[in-house]
């Protein structure tokens, strides 16, 4: 479900905002053991350059630890609480195990407060549940996928998204992944049943530019409307320019390949470009 509100003020006019209904009430804030402060970077490197730019200002956040290997084996855990994170799109579950230590994970869609949640090496297939690829039944939709064993979750991470646990074969696992790619991952990886929370997180509509300045997103200029020397797309008479897509540094956009030659393709059987 959304929110949608009624236009009394300009900047309630076409606002979405997903609805925080699965989210449990905060009283006291997060969990103070798992949290942080967050230093911003706003963009720049440890020189001080800008190498991300539009970034700046923002909403004071604290970081949660969240905990993307669940190396805990066999040890059972209550979800406490789902609670809302700043840092991410997705929402996220406090775990409090039998041994007495407290989590937080990636809240799977589905879940409720009670509900209890392990790493294990079979059964139950449940949403929140966690075991290597090789234990999982075909077809099973998971999320949080580890790419290299014991490093933890790297894959499928983002708000609603989630793969589908294909085939399994010499030490192997096919995964379909969101984009449609089809890529072999290592079935001693770990991944956890379901789908990740808040799926409406794409509907949203922010409606003002100030709710993207509270997210730390500053404004972004068309290179078309920029002067020849701040833009490959700057200048001329008239709205000329940008026939060819570039980068401010010349780099080809939209369609040109930026994928690591170093990097591993025998992993990938079909790629997400081909239809």
């Amino acid at each position: 479900m959304t929110k949608k509100f009624r236009p009394i003020t300009p900047s309630l006019r076409k606002l979405v905002l997903p609805s925080t209904d699965e989210l449990c009430p905060i009283k006291k804030g997060p969990e103070k053991s798992l949290t942080r402060s967050k230093r911003r970077t706003n963009g720049r490197n440890n020189l001080g350059r800008i190498t991300c730019r539009h970034r700046g200002g923002g909403h004071k956040r604290k970081f949660r630890a969240i905990d993307f290997r669940r190396d805990k084996m066999d040890i059972e855990a209550r979800i406490a609480s789902i609670e809302y994170d700043p840092n991410r799109t997705a929402h996220i579950a406090l775990l409090h195990y039998l041994d007495g230590e407290k989590r937080y994970i990636l809240a799977p869609q589905g879940v409720k407060v009670g509900d209890k949640v392990a790493t294990t090496k079979g059964a139950p297939f449940k949403a929140g549940y966690c075991m290597q690829l090789k234990y999982m039944p075909l077809g099973s939709f998971i999320h949080n996928i580890e790419l290299t064993p014991g490093r933890g979750a790297v894959l499928v991470r983002s708000a609603g998204l989630s793969a589908q646990l294909l085939a399994k074969s010499d030490g192997l696992a096919t995964i379909k992944m969101p984009s449609g790619e089809v890529r072999l991952i290592k079935d001693v990886c770990f991944a956890t049943i379901g789908s990740v929370s808040n799926p409406e997180h794409n509907l949203r509509v922010d409606a003002k530019a100030g709710r993207s300045r509270w997210k730390g997103i500053r404004p972004t200029v068309r290179g078309t409307a920029m002067n020849p020397v701040d833009h490959p797309h700057g200048g001329g008479e008239g709205k000329s320019k940008g026939n060819h897509p570039q980068s401010p540094w010349a780099g080809f956009a939209k369609g040109f390949r930026t994928r690591s030659k170093k990097k591993k393709t025998n992993m990938i059987v079909k790629s997400r470009r081909k239809k």
